[in-house]
């Protein structure tokens, strides 16, 4: 098939060619890169196209979409996915290697509105299904537990103290799109016996000690603690555990990796939770 002028017409005229690194939309991008944080009126910065495609599927509004002036066949591609309403910024090829992140960028990024859940609600759904990442400092283990968390049907993901920022571009990335969909709850010590006191029981993960983690009950409300990938869970976290869990391995091997670890304890009580109708009608 033939391209549509009309089409391409609208597209360029959509765009607006920048030049400036001191624009207050590229800044914007860049900060929010560098500090790992939200705007000030709470926008993310992300990069590369998939990312992009999965903030339209989740139903993210956008502020700004950037394109790099050599990303043809993206802007192409993306944009009349893209409200009318958002500006669509060219920016010449060194201007938007500095404001993005990586050190080969696609040439396409964004500034996208974070979604916003209420904690009270998510955490008051019957028999939750949470984990929580407390002293997390790898970027790519926490974005792997968020992926791991949609995959396996968690309720929220608990981001305790010095965890790394979820809006790290190297989380966001390894989360694939996950960390758009899933509710990401902040934390403390204190906020844990409270939760504590609404029937949810907290479970630590050990790499050898503790009940094997497919002896344990993982049907009811649960929280499973995820600690710093060296160190463990902090102390005043273990003074609330409710439990201890294992997952049997070879004691050669000192600890699994946080992510893999996850994946693993999830997986586990998305099993036992789906045996549960099938138990009560036989």
């Amino acid at each position: 098939m033939g391209r549509n002028p009309t089409a391409d017409s609208a597209i360029r005229g959509r765009l607006r060619q920048v030049i400036s690194r001191q624009n207050s939309l590229v800044k914007e991008l860049r900060q929010a890169f560098q500090r790992s944080e939200l705007t000030p009126d709470g926008y993310c910065a992300i990069e590369g196209q998939h990312l992009v495609e999965e903030a339209i599927r989740s139903g993210l509004r956008f502020k700004a979409v950037f394109f790099s002036d050599e990303a043809a066949g993206r802007i192409e591609k993306l944009l009349p996915q893209i409200s009318s309403q958002v500006e669509a910024l060219v920016l010449p090829e060194e201007v938007f290697r500095g404001a993005v992140s990586t050190e080969t960028p696609q040439g396409v990024a964004a500034l996208v509105k974070w979604p916003e859940y209420k904690s009270e609600l998510v955490l008051a759904r019957e028999n939750p299904l949470l984990i929580a990442a407390v002293g997390i400092q790898d970027p790519g283990n926490l974005g792997a537990m968020i992926r791991s968390a949609e995959a396996f049907g968690v309720t929220a993901v608990l981001l305790g103290e010095r965890t790394v920022s979820e809006f790290n571009a190297k989380c966001i990335r390894a989360s694939v799109g996950s960390a758009f969909r899933v509710p990401l709850i902040h934390v403390n010590s204190g906020s844990v016996e409270e939760l504590r006191s609404r029937g949810i029981h907290f479970l630590a993960t050990s790499s050898h000690k503790g009940k094997p983690v497919d002896q344990a009950d993982l049907t009811t409300g649960i929280a499973l603690m995820i600690g710093n990938e060296g160190a463990g869970l902090p102390r005043e976290y273990m003074a609330h555990v409710d439990e201890v869990v294992r997952i049997p391995q070879s004691e050669r091997v000192e600890s699994l990796n946080a992510g893999i670890a996850a994946s693993i304890l999830l997986y586990e009580a998305m099993r036992q939770r789906r045996a549960i109708p099938q138990e009560e009608t036989t």
